[in-house]
């Protein structure tokens, strides 16, 4: 008796889980901190947003994810700590370049938020315009991948400067903004347990809402006190986070996603 063929093809991004979502949000806080390391320690650009701090350090994050994503999509399998890997450096470039938009070009949040918005929008919709589906467990092919790294990437930068606008403009302070992510999280988690809202749209909302929550939590611990912060060491919260990340993947396992009916097109 001859087997049947199988009718699924795994994509090269992980199943999203609860696991995912906890790494997620990790990954997002270190993006912060971790960006913020580079620009504002090591090259004071917090001190003079006009110092070119912020522009080196886009610069060598864009180089690090430029690598990455290259990297991830040579790759012919689904591998943990390279996809995690690529998610952070999206989220250290995606910090700096909303930082160097809004401070260093001197757009604003709103005028950044706005910029973003549009930007992650547009890909979204040439994406699904492409491949008639923007569902992330159909990322198998390199082309699908590139809208995905796009698209992940301007969520990741319009994550950033949300955040920031809420806590700075919104004079809602690093604390409150979070509490509003998580809100904003909590509301979608809701709308996925109990309503029949699409999958697709839920999980691109999460997506870029766990961003501004990893921000608003990272510019929490290592913000002055002045500034509504803890005023922690930014290498040091950088160090434990990205441990905490390690251990995860080390801990609990993850496995590719799964394309159901696209067996013949792997």
């Amino acid at each position: 008796m001859h087997g049947r063929p199988t009718d699924t093809t795994w994509s090269k991004v992980p199943e999203v889980t609860i696991v995912f979502w906890i790494i997620k949000i990790a990954a997002t806080t270190l993006g912060e901190t971790g960006g913020d390391t580079v620009t504002m320690t090591l090259l004071h650009a917090d001190t003079n947003a006009h110092s070119g701090g912020y522009l080196i350090g886009t610069a060598i994050f864009l180089a690090a994810l430029v690598v990455l994503v290259a990297a991830q999509i040579h790759a012919k399998k689904f591998h943990p700590v390279l996809y995690w890997a690529t998610i952070v450096a999206s989220t250290t470039f995606g910090t700096t370049m909303a930082d160097f938009a809004d401070r260093s070009l001197g757009i604003g949040y709103t005028g950044g938020s706005s910029l973003l918005f549009v930007c992650l929008m547009t890909v979204l919709g040439l994406w699904y315009w492409s491949q008639g589906s923007i569902a992330v467990n159909t990322v198998t092919t390199p082309k699908v991948e590139a809208f995905y790294w796009a698209a992940i990437t301007f969520s990741q930068t319009l994550g950033t400067a949300l955040g920031d606008w809420l806590a700075d403009t919104g004079d809602l302070g690093y604390e409150g903004g979070a509490l509003v992510f998580a809100a904003a999280l909590a509301v979608v988690a809701g709308l996925y347990f109990w309503t029949n809202v699409s999958r697709v749209a839920l999980f691109w909302a999460a997506f870029i809402l766990t961003r501004p929550l990893g921000a608003t939590v990272g510019d929490f611990l290592d913000k002055p006190l002045d500034h509504g912060g803890l005023a922690l060491s930014r290498p040091l919260a950088s160090v434990l986070i990205a441990a905490f990340i390690i251990v995860c993947l080390i801990v609990l396992p993850q496995r590719a996603g799964r394309h159901p009916g696209a067996g013949t097109a792997a």
